[in-house]
């Protein structure tokens, strides 16, 4: 079903990349519930429905799409539910669901029209290598920002090593390294389970206190649904005078979502070759879903829309399935593996939430560094590459979000092609994308 040889991969490789993948991103199973029951939200059905709405999209990745993504509510975009669109802008958590519903609605539809895949074309090759490079530096730099060994105060500097958990992280770290170097299989995988371990004497692998799932299933009709009663749609659009404020959230909430699975997809399915040369060409030539990216673009969008009726912000594609990428993962069994890993989380949330982050940010930090060999295809000497190249790659760690990282490319990109009087060269969706993110900016300063 997966085509493991014609991939070039095999079934225990699958196996360690999903299970590599799974603990990397299994942090937003407790995460998830705690930011979005500050909104109002009952914990344990946000717990829930953030499991289901990954393992509902995952499967679908894997299934239909046949690569090693996993899908799950993402980091940034539940944020900005809670404290921008539920805090600020004064919406209901019920009214919040509504535009992410939506949102979903609108990214099926861009993707089946084969808009989505054609903003990934229009990107010039330098910039998709420089968003490559640049998901590597993020995704380091969240392995790093996990564990706190950064303290950002009025100078940014290495924090204290008094923390038994700093300790963990640069054990897991060499120990991570010193495997890779001596070319051991499952390198990566065996550094996450190796740390966790150690880390229980020191009190920093421990079992979490969380809500039971028998608890959970109760609370979860709070949630499932809500958005067609009369608290949800019916509410959103009951006042006219806020369309204008409704739409704007929408727009930057399917923004945000849209560029964050483009600079996924770009960032680690070319370099691995996930993404081949002829899903290129179809993507080009080629009528309907006949391509892998095609396929990966509407897994990723219909599971915004089941998420939201589930109750839970939007998801996405998680730049952290390049930690299952990274240590040979090539299709859907990988997702599978992730998938199943979240059923059984539904049962088990304080043996998962047992893993710490000092035991996965080594992972992060490794995947990182092998996707910034993406950097050596670019022409640093040349200013018109290397200017936009930069504060792509920059702005991903520093703003922590991939979308504004592309957005800061794509300005830059567009501001040297009309100094060189070469505007007719920038494609025309890259036109519409730059003007779109410029607009969303002014709009969300105002807000």
């Amino acid at each position: 079903m997966f085509k493991l040889k014609e991939n070039g991969t095999n079934f225990s490789t699958e196996l360690i990349a999903g299970f590599t993948t799974f603990f990397a991103m299994a942090y937003i199973i407790v995460v998830n519930p705690s930011i979005l029951s500050e909104a109002g939200m009952e914990w344990g059905a946000v717990f829930l429905a953030t499991i289901i709405a990954a393992v509902i999209g995952t499967v679908i990745m894997g299934l239909y799409a046949n690569v090693p993504y996993a899908v799950a509510p993402g980091m940034g975009l539940n944020a900005f539910f809670v404290y921008t669109v539920c805090f600020t802008l004064k919406f209901t958590w019920q009214q919040a669901l509504s535009m992410v519903f939506i949102c979903g609605v609108f990214n099926i539809l861009i993707t089946v029209t084969k808009i989505r895949k054609h903003i990934i074309k229009s990107i010039p090759r330098s910039l998709q290598n420089a968003i490559a490079g640049g998901i590597g530096i993020f995704v380091a730099y969240i392995g790093l920002l996990n564990v706190k060994i950064i303290n950002f105060g009025a100078v940014p500097e290495l924090a204290k090593l008094s923390e038994p958990s700093l300790w963990l992280f640069l054990f897991g770290l060499v120990l991570t390294v010193v495997l890779l170097i001596r070319g051991v299989k499952g390198a990566i995988f065996i550094g996450i389970v190796a740390t966790a371990i150690a880390g229980i004497p020191f009190g920093v692998t421990t079992m979490a206190d969380t809500v039971s799932f028998s608890e959970a299933w109760k609370v979860l009709p709070t949630t499932i649904g809500v958005i067609f009663t009369k608290e949800g749609l019916i509410s959103l659009f009951a006042d006219p005078a806020k369309l204008p404020l409704v739409l704007i959230t929408i727009f930057s909430f399917s923004l945000s979502d849209t560029f964050d699975t483009i600079g996924t997809f770009i960032g680690t399915g070319r370099a691995s070759g996930i993404f081949s040369e002829e899903d290129e060409k179809a993507m080009e030539t080629g009528t309907g879903f006949n391509s892998k990216m095609d396929k990966a673009l509407f897994a990723d969008s219909i599971a915004t829309s089941i998420g939201a009726v589930l109750g839970t912000s939007n998801t996405t594609t998680y730049v952290e399935s390049a930690a299952g990428i990274g240590v040979g993962g090539k299709t859907g069994l990988t997702s599978m593996v992730v998938a199943g890993c979240f059923i059984a989380s539904a049962f088990l949330s304080s043996f998962v939430s047992a893993i710490p982050n000092a035991a996965t940010a080594p992972a992060l930090v490794i995947v990182g560094i092998m996707m910034m060999s993406s950097f050596s295809e670019i022409e640093w000497t040349d200013l018109r590459e290397a200017i936009p190249a930069f504060f792509a790659t920059v702005f991903m760690g520093v703003c922590y979000s991939i979308s504004y990282g592309i957005a800061a490319g794509f300005i830059f990109y567009c501001i040297i092609k009309i100094c060189k009087k070469e505007a007719k060269d920038i494609h025309p969706i890259l036109w519409i994308a730059t003007i779109l993110f410029i607009v969303n900016f002014i709009l969300m300063a105002n807000i």
